[in-house]
């Protein structure tokens, strides 16, 4: 975010998106952080920090594979997301090669 000359308030860079924000559960948010507790995310935090404790990836010319477990977690937090953000049912589209989002 930034101003122009005008001052008027412009956008420069993405938001609202799992890349550049970071999304909590607000009917546990209060409740969690009254009693000193991590509220639960909807992000993609636990990703990075799997890379983060196991690779340098600025520097590394390969990156180790993320367990199918993480990958399968972090596409139902970006369903359940999509889904809480449009209030829409997310379509999954089946294709040959696997799950293919709509």
């Amino acid at each position: 975010m930034g101003k122009d000359g005008h001052g008027t308030i412009m956008m420069i860079d993405n938001m609202h998106t799992l890349d550049s924000s970071q999304y909590w559960s607000a009917h546990l948010y209060k409740d969690c952080i009254s009693q000193g507790l991590e509220p639960e995310n909807i992000h993609k935090e636990f990703l990075q920090l799997l890379f983060q404790d196991n690779c340098d990836p600025y520097h590394d010319d390969t990156l180790p594979e993320a367990p199918k477990e993480l990958v399968e977690e972090l596409s139902r937090r970006c369903v359940s997301l999509y889904e809480m953000i449009t209030w829409k049912k997310f379509e999954f589209v089946v294709e040959a090669e696997g799950i293919l989002g709509k």
